[in-house]
């Protein structure tokens, strides 16, 4: 179906050098993985001197809050995340490491700057970008992702116009398509982490001392007094912020298997936040949130169909009957040229959307192992 957080504060865990698997000559490691151990006061990496090349951290939460685990460069910016991993559960994060030095971060509780643990990596790798049909496919994803990038701008820019002009009408009009833009990037966007918290940060997310910036607060000023006369201030930091994140996206280092993991970020922003209406929950504009993470994972996987249908075309057909199933579904809930309301769901039609994504997620968690997998 083709269609079309920078954290300062470092706290090292507990390291234990176990285990990896052979290595090519090049330093490229086929089918690595990586025991990660988290727990509320520790990270357990099982190697943190790596070749360069494709590794898989298989995280196993041994604590009893929620946790995710993030790869960071030592730029700060995110290579690759795994989030909403419940006690008792392991979940896999495939990432390609070039040379150089990172942090894997826990991050119990979802909350702070995490547990750090310095990762080296050395060598070269035949990197996958070289497979003409993987690097056509990172070609076509940044071109995407900058012209997303350019809109997002764009409507932002008038969304927060009309707040400084206390046009609270037009306001809430601009705000679901100015987000729309920002739903279908969304982890690109996230990989900058310091403009993330600025931009999409929901008021239960704030970290001690954080002031509450972006998108919600302005939702939450819109549909609950109506009164944004105190949020031009706030309406300017959003368009710099904003400004400054279209900037480097032009310019963003993606990997085959950043796409794939993209992909299913978008749809565990779906089943974590959209699905519950905890994301938009003044403005109830979640469906609009719901399409553009569909939308934005629909077409990370479409870049990949030739490199990934080489590697296993079975799985390339399952996510179209998957995708077409939850487009199906969602389609039925159009108004105009929008969306309904979230609360006029009735119960079965959210059980509905949410079996079909659930559904979506196990084909979709097994895209960055078949990228990163040699033909």
């Amino acid at each position: 179906m083709p269609i079309p957080r920078h954290a300062t504060s470092i706290t090292l865990g507990v390291l234990t050098l176990t285990g990896l698997s052979a290595c090519d000559g090049r330093g490229t490691a086929h089918g690595t993985t990586i025991g990660v151990t988290a727990t509320e006061t520790g990270c357990q990496v099982a190697r943190t001197e790596l070749p360069a090349g494709t590794h898989t951290f298989a995280v196993t939460n041994k604590g009893d809050k929620i946790t995710e685990f993030y790869v960071y460069d030592k730029d700060g910016a995110i290579k690759g995340e795994v989030e909403n991993i419940a006690p008792g559960v392991t979940r896999k994060l495939p990432v390609e490491l070039a040379a150089g030095e990172y942090q894997g971060a826990c991050k119990p509780g979802q909350k702070g700057d995490g547990i750090r643990v310095k990762l080296t990596v050395t060598g070269t790798s035949r990197a996958l970008t070289t497979d003409p049909k993987l690097k056509a496919a990172v070609d076509t994803y940044r071109t995407y992702v900058s012209r997303e990038a350019d809109d997002l701008l764009a409507r932002t820019t008038e969304f927060a116009a009309a707040v400084k002009a206390r046009d609270v009408a037009k306001a809430k009009a601009l705000y679901p398509v100015a987000r729309t833009h920002w739903e279908r990037i969304e982890p690109v966007a996230e990989s900058f982490g310091d403009l993330d918290p600025a931009i999409d940060a929901r008021e239960n997310d704030l970290e001690a001392g954080q002031e509450w910036t972006g998108y919600h607060r302005i939702e939450k000023d819109l549909w609950t007094t109506g009164d944004v006369s105190a949020d031009g201030p706030v309406a300017d930091k959003l368009v710099a912020d904003v400004t400054e994140l279209a900037a480097r996206a032009k310019s963003v280092s993606l990997s085959p298997v950043q796409l794939a993991n993209g992909a299913k970020e978008l749809l565990d922003e779906v089943a974590t936040g959209k699905i519950t209406g905890e994301e938009d929950r003044y403005s109830h504009t979640d469906l609009w949130d719901f399409a553009a993470n569909l939308e934005g994972a629909m077409v990370a996987v479409d870049a990949l169909r030739a490199g990934l249908a080489a590697r296993n075309g079975a799985l390339v057909a399952e996510l179209d009957t998957r995708f077409a199933a939850v487009q199906s579904a969602l389609d039925r809930h159009r108004v105009g040229n929008g969306w309904k309301s979230y609360p006029e769901l009735s119960t079965a039609e959210v059980k509905e959307l949410s079996d079909l994504i659930n559904g979506l997620a196990e084909p979709i968690s097994k895209v960055g192992a078949a990228v990163a997998a040699q033909k």
